[in-house]
């Protein structure tokens, strides 16, 4: 035989020579959940091994980040109180306008700040816009979320992410940034967030879960794929500089054709049903947690992805350090 593959796998030099998939640190982005309160540190349940703080304890979850040398942060807010149009989202003393400045006063521009863009967590329905009589008003809500991406510009907010999947949200933030002189403040798009049961754990988390129905009227259908490829296009003519695909293991195809058809950066959200299912299936002894982690992890950028969204974050970091993958 002439032609020989297993040639360029003899030894770990050779592999790594000719590896095609390369993973940074500077690529990943860690989610940060931030209560309302002070001196809170609280373990998550539903996310072993991840942590709750307050505005004024975030920075203990920032530092053990980068000493892994993880500096992209994805932050999500739970307020004290919630009402009928999530007020909490959009307030300029809101608890993520509150962890930014603390952030940004002991970090500055050392790290990236990423502020999801959401109405669900602040809402007593739990639903991600503003309810009119059974349904959700896509267009009542597209000012409140523009508030809410204006109060994360001013508090310092370097991204705002909108994943509420409202129609015409991407150009509305974008007109609202612009308008108050946030010309270069990028949006990260949500672009193809599907309605999916992997979401278990964050809304236990972020305490976001619907109080009643789902969202399946704004989230998309996982059986579309050319729809989301539609989103996504949607979003890039309405101003996003980057877009997400959610969740990511269930979507390779789809990142797959977004990295083909697009020339925007591609973010692939591994969700908290990815990381708790590969954490108990770990602590039952059925799969090695390292190990998975790390081919989980190489398939979303093998797909296509530039960024990884991720509560692995910093494991997968020092795996990179230790050349275990990247």
């Amino acid at each position: 035989m002439k032609t020989r593959t297993r040639r360029l796998r003899i030894n770990d030099t050779l592999r790594r020579m000719a590896r095609e998939t390369r993973l940074s640190s500077d690529s990943l982005i860690y989610p940060l959940f931030i209560r309302a309160g002070n001196g809170i540190e609280e373990e998550l349940q539903s996310l072993p091994g991840q942590t709750r703080y307050g505005p004024d304890t975030v920075a203990k979850g920032i530092d053990a980040a980068l000493r892994t040398g993880v500096h992209s942060f994805l932050l999500f807010g739970i307020p004290e109180t919630k009402d009928d149009n999530g007020s909490g989202a959009y307030a300029e003393n809101g608890v993520i306008q509150q962890a930014l400045r603390n952030i940004k006063k002991i970090y500055g521009d050392e790290i990236c700040l990423i502020t999801d863009v959401c109405l669900c967590e602040y809402t007593k329905h739990g639903h991600c816009g503003v309810i009119n009589g059974n349904g959700i008003d896509n267009d009542a809500t597209l000012p409140l979320l523009s508030q809410t991406a204006l109060s994360h510009a001013r508090a310092g907010s370097d991204i705002v992410a909108p994943s509420a999947m409202m129609d015409g949200t991407v150009a509305a933030i974008r007109d609202a940034l612009d308008a108050e002189g946030f010309k270069e403040t990028p949006i990260m798009s949500y672009a193809a967030k599907y309605a999916s049961a992997l979401y278990g754990p964050f809304r236990d988390a972020a305490g976001s879960a619907p109080q009643f129905g789902d969202r399946k009227s704004y989230q998309m259908d996982y059986h579309n794929g050319k729809e989301a490829l539609k989103r996504i296009d949607i979003d890039i003519a309405e101003g996003a500089d980057m877009i997400i695909v959610k969740p990511a293991l269930t979507s390779l195809d789809i990142i797959s054709m977004a990295s083909q058809q697009i020339k925007l950066p591609i973010a692939g959200y591994s969700v908290s049903g990815e990381y708790a299912m590969i954490k108990a299936a770990a602590a039952s002894g059925f799969i090695d947690e390292y190990k998975t982690m790390c081919e989980s992890a190489v398939a979303v950028f093998r797909a296509g992805a530039d960024i990884l969204i991720t509560y692995f974050a910093k494991e997968l970091s020092a795996a990179i350090e230790k050349r275990d993958i990247g």
